[in-house]
């Protein structure tokens, strides 16, 4: 096991609430085929059924450490994770850029009838070199653009689940939803969601087109959408995909007081790792240890599975370049709170108050925009 793997003899104790070091824990990279994990429960996105855990791709063609993982075994974990359960894949053009989405089609083509595969446009990203230009682009002839591409790099006929990654402020959502409609009459694209949106954005396009999923960060370490976005999921009947449901690798003990990032990695950059916030924040990993000692459960899997005790429509999407790290992700859909278990584990939770925001301000600018209105 690794530093996410919990000693489940019954000789390990806890000495109050101190958090024992992760890192020294021996592992093994091989899992026998016996003693894999598969997913067996099926959840809904709107109508769109995919499985109770995805996967995230995002970090595929570089990690968050800055390094590049192997492009074959990136397949291996892609196609392990299908033959476990997994049908849920999420990737987006911004991710490489443009790269992962060729990864993730490399890997899928003998499987594709039988997944969903999820992308995200709205950055705004040159189609032929894959250069960042500043801004976002949601204009809806660049929409159409992007998704001729990415149907090439995902080697389909259709995208499943087509997110706008960032609500552009300059272009009406009822234009971008008009663009989004046009593709799905071409069969280009089966339904659509938005990520990080605002509120009134969310309603004006349901209004135009049911939106199937909004995709946002939530997780333990960051629970704003439980304020507004939630619970108007609920209201509209639309599912709710989570990014960054392990806080980035906080909530699997990958980070401490002593983690330094390597030049490159944001997590160096957003504050609820500075050093001033770390010790304080650092409560909420020894909760989650306590209760993986308790439940027989690593840290990862007590994180998902209490984001799939919020709601039955609530999909973790977790990223991983480890076969290890998504064997140990999907055993989460077997970890189960009593009632009791999970007012007690929330009790706890909101005992602690998270230091730091979640991004940096550039970064959280683009959350939580409302589109403009048409002129």
């Amino acid at each position: 096991m690794n530093r996410r793997d919990i000693l489940k003899s019954a000789g390990l104790a806890l000495a109050g609430s101190a958090l024992l070091p992760l890192s020294g824990f021996a592992h093994s990279e091989e899992i026998q085929k016996d003693k894999q994990p598969k997913l067996s429960k099926k959840r809904k996105l709107g109508s769109l059924e995919v499985s109770s855990i995805g996967l995230g791709v995002q970090n595929m063609s570089r990690t968050y450490q800055t390094t590049i993982p192997n492009r074959k075994e990136m397949h291996h974990i892609i196609r392990k994770a299908f033959d476990n359960g997994v049908t849920l894949f999420d990737t987006a053009e911004a991710y490489g850029p443009l790269e992962v989405e060729k990864i993730l089609g490399e890997a899928t083509q003998g499987f594709r009838n039988k997944i969903v595969i999820e992308t995200k446009f709205g950055w705004n990203i040159d189609q032929e070199t894959g250069k960042r230009l500043p801004g976002l682009n949601s204009k809806p002839d660049h929409i159409k653009l992007v998704v001729e591409g990415m149907l090439k790099r995902l080697r389909t006929d259709r995208i499943d689940l087509l997110f706008q990654h960032r609500v552009d402020p300059e272009v009406p959502i009822e234009d971008v939803v008009g663009a989004i409609k046009d593709l799905i009459k071409d069969g280009k694209v089966l339904h659509y969601g938005l990520s990080e949106p605002g509120v009134q954005t969310v309603r004006r396009a349901h209004k135009e087109h049911p939106v199937t999923a909004i995709q946002n960060e939530y997780s333990l370490l960051w629970r704003g959408p439980e304020e507004k976005i939630i619970p108007l999921c609920e209201e509209l009947g639309i599912g709710f995909v989570c990014w960054s449901p392990l806080g980035v690798g906080f909530l699997t003990g990958a980070i401490d007081e002593s983690t330094h990032f390597a030049q490159g990695d944001i997590r160096g950059i957003e504050s609820r790792f500075a050093t001033e916030n770390l010790p304080n924040n650092m409560a909420l990993v020894n909760l989650i240890y306590k209760w993986s000692v308790q439940k027989e459960a690593t840290p990862s899997q007590i994180s998902l599975a209490w984001l799939l005790a919020q709601k039955p429509w609530i999909v973790p999407i977790p990223g991983t370049t480890q076969m290890a790290h998504m064997f140990d992700n999907i055993g989460a859909e077997k970890i189960k709170f009593s009632a009791t278990e999970l007012q007690q584990f929330n009790t706890e939770l909101n005992a602690i108050k998270i230091k730091g925001e979640r991004l940096p301000p550039f970064v959280q600018a683009f959350s939580d925009v409302e589109a403009p209105f048409k002129k």
